[in-house]
């Protein structure tokens, strides 16, 4: 039995080391069970002729990462919001700024703040795109930085910016390096970590659902103080805020609040 245990421990250190997720972040048991079935469906033995596969066979590691992290996200979710950002909002906004301060607040696996990054690359050279994205959950981060998704997130991407921004490999699309490297992760609590100021924009979506009303209120206090005069919040499309004024907000479009 012992020797099982093993291999698992095995197999956690080099799926860390191959993809920066660490598996000993979620529970034990779980994750054991869940892993055994997957690779006995493959007819495999034990963790260390799974760890082979995977090492071997890209299609099946992406198959276990998407597995591992449950992943509702998608590029330009929302269409028509994404068009508000990129028609209304930003043009005014880069007339001020030539490298605005941009923060993907709550970034997931990476689908929002890349979707940033294609939308300002319409405004601005790739080399005057820096995105701050960051996110609790050191794991979505691990999987964010590899940068390659199923075609399903991909449903709401405009085709050339497909054709622009992604190389197809296999089943699956990887996000070419020229908008990988303009977003840089870091792991943050946004509701006991401090945030930087000075920010023009800042998106936070479909994560303030799960928060309580008085949590809610912490954090657009934060975002506000994060916001410098005339930034944007930019949030979900079940998130509106009811009262902006409170927090030293004016409603610019729906889902899109300015510091005043």
């Amino acid at each position: 039995m012992n020797s099982m245990r093993d291999d698992y421990n095995q197999f956690i250190e080099q799926i860390k080391r191959k993809t920066g997720i660490d598996l000993a972040l979620y529970k034990e048991g779980q994750m054991k069970r869940r892993l055994t079935s997957l690779y006995e469906k493959k007819g495999l033995k034990n963790f260390n002729e799974y760890y082979r596969l995977l090492d071997q066979n890209r299609e099946e590691l992406f198959e276990f990462l998407d597995r591992m992290t449950i992943n509702v996200s998608e590029f330009y979710r929302n269409y028509k919001r994404w068009e508000i950002l990129e028609k209304k909002i930003l043009p005014d906004m880069i007339k001020e700024n030539k490298s605005p301060k941009v923060w993907s607040a709550a970034c997931s696996t990476g689908e929002e703040p890349y979707t940033l990054s294609m939308v300002l690359s319409n405004f601005l050279t790739l080399k005057d795109v820096k995105i701050k994205a960051t996110d609790i959950d050191s794991n979505v981060i691990a999987r964010a930085k590899l940068a390659t998704y199923q075609e399903r997130s991909l449903q709401e991407v405009p085709v050339g910016v497909r054709n622009k921004y992604f190389t197809k490999q296999d089943s699956f699309y990887k996000v070419k390096d020229e908008i990988k490297n303009t977003v840089i992760y870091k792991r943050l609590n946004l509701l006991s970590d401090p945030f930087e100021t000075g920010h023009d924009l800042i998106v936070c979506r479909n994560v303030l659902i799960y928060f309580t009303e008085e949590a809610k209120e912490q954090l657009y206090h934060k975002f506000s103080n994060a916001l410098k005069k005339g930034g944007i919040l930019f949030v979900g499309s079940t998130e509106q805020i009811f009262q902006p004024a409170k927090y030293g907000f004016e409603v610019v479009d729906t889902f899109f609040y300015r510091k005043v």
